[in-house]
């Protein structure tokens, strides 16, 4: 078992999807050597699936800094610009759940594609949104399907093995982080020219075609999910880009693991039912403390984030062009937090819950130390340090709700996950309000104290946290 556990990530993608032998005998030199294009078929998968991520935020950062301004500019009070910029919040809340389980029931190709492509129709309604009402309505289908990177890091926990995942999952992120850092540039010129606004939206539509294009071109065949020992693989999906069948059922599927033909036929409103079902029983789980884990570290961070350029103005009178330099420079260190989770993991034994302990610690600290800042050099190096800190955090959470949900749907897990980010969003500008009344210093002071509160939550659970962690790698 150790011994499997060292394999590489193209070797176990790689024999993942290589055909099974008619035969039980051992394989020759040669067969054992025909596994090759199957390890190169799955890097240059998961390339593909990097590509997504970055386009995907690429995209959406051209438009996100730009949706308050155009608001106003068609007229809305900033009363109503705040409400229709918590609808999209609302809507992600409700949606995320759901979207994740259709995932598991109708294949992550499937969903991975519809979702795409529905997104692409918000951002070119919202190109020509010249009104109010308009702008809202193009908000929904954004809203509502805009879980892409979700499904997208669904199907990675689906091809590689779970020692391999927090890895992965973190490359992943490293590529979506790098478009969010040069969207905001490309939106930023686009908008000095004509119409410029439209024209951004437009370009986000046209990278989302873009990329429903790459994922309909994605070498599907090379992903297939192997098996074990017998060709059957315990608690998986046989072939991500047919229909998938969800892991708590599994348990009455046919020995050989493969969806029923009724899963298969089963028609759009069945799906829609099996998913809300499993919906349901993710909600009354008890993975309680995983997601306030999340939702505890979720709103220190954003807490921090919520006032950061104006902290920065009142304590150290920083112009905003400087602080733009400030965020750009830690979103970069952040970005790399992706790269140093190999060496990480290697430091804690491939423990996750000891890497988002310590991370969880670390990020309070900063917090605390950035509110008590008497610098602008001590600020800075706190807000870079945090980038990275809070990288590595929103990855091993990640992991560990794959690795203790068990025999749950990953891609239930991960929507799940999104919905208590939504609540975050809710709570933290109303709670970073009321601390900055008593001080410009007290919405990082509340984050600290929110990251103290989930590294204790951490600690009173490690026993079943530790144990959540399947033994089973997916691999051979």
């Amino acid at each position: 078992m150790e011994s499997q556990g060292r394999q590489s990530l193209g070797s176990a993608v790689g024999q993942a999807s290589a055909t099974p032998e008619p035969r039980q005998e051992p394989r020759t030199g040669t067969e054992a050597g025909a596994a090759g294009p199957g390890a190169v078929r799955a890097r240059r998968f998961l390339l593909c699936l990097y590509l997504v991520g970055f386009l995907d935020l690429f995209g959406v950062s051209m438009v996100i800094p730009l949706l308050s301004r155009h608001v106003r500019s068609l007229g809305a009070s900033p009363t109503v610009a705040g409400i229709v910029g918590s609808s999209y919040g609302i809507l992600q809340f409700f949606s995320s759940t759901f979207v994740g389980c259709w995932s598991d029931v109708v294949g992550r190709r499937s969903s991975l594609l519809a979702c795409i492509l529905l997104s692409a129709l918000g951002y070119l309604l919202l190109g020509g949104a010249t009104n109010v009402f308009l702008f809202v309505l193009a908000r929904v289908p954004a809203g509502i399907f805009k879980h892409t990177l979700s499904i997208s890091r669904a199907l990675l926990s689906d091809l590689v093995t779970e020692k391999e995942r927090p890895l992965v999952i973190g490359q992943f992120n490293t590529a979506s982080s790098v478009g969010f850092i040069l969207g905001p540039v490309v939106g930023g010129y686009l908008t000095e020219l004509d119409g410029g606004f439209y024209l951004t939206a437009f370009v986000c539509f046209s990278i989302f075609i873009l990329n429903a294009g790459l994922v309909w071109l994605f070498p599907w065949h090379g992903a297939q999910v192997g098996g074990t020992k017998g060709g059957q693989r315990s608690g998986e999906s046989h072939a991500v880009s047919g229909k998938t069948v969800c892991r708590e059922a599994r348990a009455a599927a046919p020995a050989h693991g493969a969806p029923t033909w009724d899963e298969a036929a089963r028609p759009p409103w069945g799906q829609v039912v099996r998913a809300l079902r499993d919906m349901r029983s993710l909600v009354s789980s008890a993975m309680w403390d995983i997601y306030l884990v999340r939702l505890l570290m979720a709103v220190a961070v954003m807490l921090y984030h919520s006032n950061f350029a104006l902290a920065l103005e009142e304590r150290f009178g920083v112009r905003p062009r400087t602080t733009g330099y400030l965020i750009g420079c830690s979103s970069g260190l952040g970005a790399l937090a992706g790269l140093a989770l190999g060496p990480l993991l290697r430091l804690c034994r491939h423990d996750t819950r000891a890497l988002l302990l310590r991370s969880g610690a670390l990020t309070g600290a900063l917090l605390g130390l950035f509110a008590a800042a008497r610098t602008l050099g001590l600020a800075a190096a706190c807000a870079a340090l945090l980038a990275f800190s809070s990288a590595v955090g929103r990855t091993c959470v990640t992991d560990l709700q794959l690795a203790v949900g068990g025999a749950r749907a990953g891609g239930a897990l991960l929507g799940l996950g999104q919905s208590v980010t939504a609540v975050a969003r809710v709570i933290a500008p109303l709670l970073s309000g009321l601390a900055q009344e008593v001080s410009p210093c007290g919405p990082p002071s509340l984050g600290a104290a929110l990251a103290l509160a989930a590294v204790c939550v951490m600690s009173l659970n490690k026993p079943r946290l530790s144990s959540g962690r399947s033994d089973t790698l997916k691999s051979e």
